[in-house]
């Protein structure tokens, strides 16, 4: 059962779409085909180009659809979910999809998630809906290393082919116990990360501005319990981390808006289940913030270490002792 993906959808080929869709373009069995469709054509050609006669051209979510028996959605926001799945007219749900499994693995609020779930449950009882949001990043989503927090169970009967087709795009899948769950899970998961790398990017700055080398404060904070994988590999410092977007200039990564999204986002939710976030109301008026300030909009989210000060250009200032 879990080798059965003969063909497969992707709808949404983004930062973290199409290194996922190539994923499963290279790892699939030689049998399988995938049929692909994004609002942006151009992309669509050009991965349809790198794999011909694997992956082919859709033209909307509703021909994707009419022409697989698996889909797999990774688009920005709630409102593009509902457009993707729920369009009267261009839908997934405006064609018979009976028995097919349908994953959305973007990153919503758990009102709409549920939403389409139960439009589907309601409409194609045979259809199976799940949530599965990633973690890791575009570096991760590239590397194949990302995480899949699924919206089931252990026990569902799709888990085992659920996990098989999420361990071609990464590594952890894990179940996070029904449906909306894995949301649940991912939103308090970037509510975290967002947090710790605006502490990280304000303990640095204070170290550097003491006199302190990043890189020896990188060691200290691995050392102590201050460690965390934002310091670890996603540094918000550039040049500490090789690999971390702000090396690159910020330029590969979660862009500062989405997690100003995600952000918001987990404080609704927060805010629904009853949660006190003492952290909250700032931390979201601060990727509020960076994300409409020019020199950080469109970047990776830990560029809020630009934000808020942070010296980039370290490295010339240590006169050749770096």
């Amino acid at each position: 059962m879990k080798d059965d993906f003969k063909t497969l959808g992707f709808i949404g080929l983004g930062a973290m779409g199409r290194p996922m869709l190539v994923h499963l373009a290279n790892k699939l069995p030689a049998e399988s085909q995938i049929y692909v469709f994004d609002v942006v054509e151009k992309v669509v050609d050009e991965v349809c180009a790198e794999f011909p006669n694997r992956v082919f051209k859709g033209s909307s979510a509703r021909d994707i659809a009419q022409q697989v028996e698996t889909i797999v959605t990774m688009v920005p926001e709630g409102s593009h979910v509902r457009s993707v799945y729920l369009d009267p007219e261009k839908g997934v749900c405006s064609t018979d999809i009976s028995n097919k499994l349908l994953i959305d693995c973007s990153t919503i609020d758990t009102a709409t998630s549920l939403a389409v779930k139960d439009h589907i449950a309601e409409t194609f009882p045979s259809a199976s809906f799940y949530d599965s949001p990633v973690s890791g990043g575009v570096v991760g989503a590239i590397k194949g290393t990302i995480a899949f927090f699924l919206g089931c169970a252990e026990t569902d009967p799709n888990v085992e082919r659920l996990t098989h087709l999420a361990s071609l795009m990464g590594k952890q899948i894990i179940p996070c116990g029904g449906p909306s769950l894995g949301l649940a899970a991912k939103l308090s998961n970037n509510y975290l990360s967002g947090v710790i790398a605006i502490a990280c990017s304000e303990a640095f700055d204070m170290g550097m501005r003491s006199g302190l080398d990043p890189r020896t404060l990188a060691k200290v904070y691995a050392a102590g319990t201050a460690q965390n994988t934002i310091a670890d590999r996603f540094c918000p410092v550039p040049h500490v981390y090789p690999e971390a977007p702000s090396t690159g200039g910020y330029k590969q990564g979660f862009k500062v808006q989405l997690m100003k999204k995600d952000f918001g986002l987990a404080l609704d939710m927060a805010k629904r289940v009853g949660s006190q976030n003492v952290l909250g109301e700032v931390g979201l008026a601060t990727y509020d913030a960076a994300s409409k300030d020019p020199r950080c909009r469109d970047l990776d989210s830990r560029v809020v270490y630009r934000y808020l000060g942070g010296d980039e250009d370290w490295q010339s200032k240590m006169n050749g002792t770096s």
